[in-house]
């Protein structure tokens, strides 16, 4: 996949950068609430940001949340103000949304929104011109706070990946390479054309875009068993929502609040949160060869961190290019005088190895096929651990549906050594 604009061969300058995921503490109160609405939301909240953990600190779930901290804005104020965002798709206000406004329009998660905000600098301009591109209404860029909050690394507790939050087998369907060295749901162009795809096939099925949103939680086949209980001809996404899942029904508010918010965010006195590290420009190759990382940032003279940064979907520190398949590879600005050695670190001569793609069963020419018994009390994560692949791997290897194992079930693990890592 190409980003429009964006040249296939030459160096060319892309999109303002916030790398470095600023940590800051943000506290995800359980709130004390009247009705059953208010208790929803904090739930629903909760499991959201349990993504997030890796890059923004927590305090105590059981904390109270301070009710005084919330804007006092009348509902017409903000119903006025949605109407005024509103360009596509239908940015209801009712009390579920404000139950939500409520949540983030508090000091403590305002520091959040910062966080996020400062990030939107660098993934949004992709989100622009990508949905622009795919004909996707631009103001679907928030849902994917609401998904990963901007984390390319989040993996939900079912295995959900990335800024998008695809599971692996919608991500085959939708194109998406998951191998040994790769993993595009966590690449923010690649996984961003996916989305785009995915979320037009949804409203081209159900017309309506609240209702593609929703499909995007909680699939298609929900929706459309959702639609024919209701019994409704012409439905739209309010109407139906009682009989959609729990997870769902606070899913569709929580992204127009989060819409609502960013919108009005100097209102709420939200100011993003840039990074002492973040980057103003970068710039965008197509590698050919097999390319470690260690390479690019010595040329570059800029740790090797960076250069993971802005690569997020690579999962060895290299770049598996080839001639038939050329890999993306974002770096920070170029010097000119870096133009030599960086020439020379992405056409130096490396063996590459051979790539199995998670999706193939076939063997690859020197990988080895491993038969494991699975023992009493083993999971699918530490089998990966153990002969460092991943559990999305072995899934596709071994038809697994869910991640379910029983003792004395065999596994066919593809393994480049031959070797677990317990081995010497």
């Amino acid at each position: 996949m190409k980003l429009k604009g964006i040249s296939a061969v030459a160096v060319s300058s892309v999109l303002c950068a916030h790398l470095a995921f600023s940590k800051t503490t943000f506290p995800l109160d359980s709130l004390s609430a009247d009705t059953s609405a208010k208790n929803s939301t904090a739930n629903y909240i909760s499991t959201q940001l349990d993504l997030i953990a890796d890059h923004i600190n927590f305090v105590d779930l059981d904390e109270q949340r301070d009710m005084s901290e919330i804007f006092e804005f009348v509902p017409a104020t903000v119903e006025g103000r949605l109407a005024y965002l509103q360009k596509i798709v239908p940015l209801t206000y009712n009390a579920q949304v404000q139950s939500y406004i409520d949540v983030y329009s508090t000091d403590r998660y305002k520091r959040y929104l910062s966080n996020m905000m400062g990030l939107g600098k660098y993934y949004f301009p992709i989100y622009e011109r990508v949905f622009e591109e795919m004909g996707v209404p631009d103001e679907i860029k928030y849902l994917s706070i609401v998904e990963s909050a901007l984390n390319p690394h989040a993996i939900s507790r079912v295995g959900a990946t990335g800024l998008w939050q695809f599971m692996f087998t919608t991500a085959r369907m939708y194109n998406l390479t998951m191998d040994n060295y790769i993993d595009e749901r966590k690449d923010p162009i690649a996984a961003s054309y996916a989305a785009a795809a995915y979320l037009l096939d949804a409203y081209n099925e159900f017309g309506d875009w609240l209702l593609a949103i929703a499909s995007y939680n909680c699939g298609k086949g929900n929706v459309l068993r959702a639609i024919q209980r209701s019994g409704l001809s012409e439905p739209d996404y309010w109407a139906i929502s009682p009989y959609l899942p729990g997870e769902t029904r606070n899913y569709v508010p929580a992204f127009i609040a989060m819409t609502y918010m960013l919108g009005y965010h100097e209102e709420h006195g939200i100011v993003p949160m840039m990074s002492e590290n973040a980057i103003d420009t970068t710039e965008t190759v197509w590698v050919q060869k097999f390319v470690p990382f260690s390479g690019v940032a010595q040329a570059l003279n800029v740790d090797e961190g960076i250069i993971k940064s802005l690569n997020p979907a690579y999962k060895r520190a290299v770049v598996n290019g080839s001639p038939e398949s050329p890999k993306r590879l974002i770096l920070p600005q170029v010097p000119p005088e870096a133009y030599s050695a960086l020439y020379a670190a992405l056409n130096s001569t490396v063996e590459s190895p051979k790539v199995l793609n998670a999706s193939q069963g076939a063997n690859v020419p020197g990988d080895q096929v491993i038969t494991h018994r699975v023992r009493k009390g083993e999971t699918l994560g530490g089998i990966a651990q153990r002969y460092r692949v991943t559990v999305q791997d072995l899934r596709a290897w071994n038809d697994i549906k869910r991640n379910v194992i029983v003792p004395g079930q065999r596994l066919r693990v593809h393994s480049e050594k031959g070797k677990s890592s317990t081995d010497k």
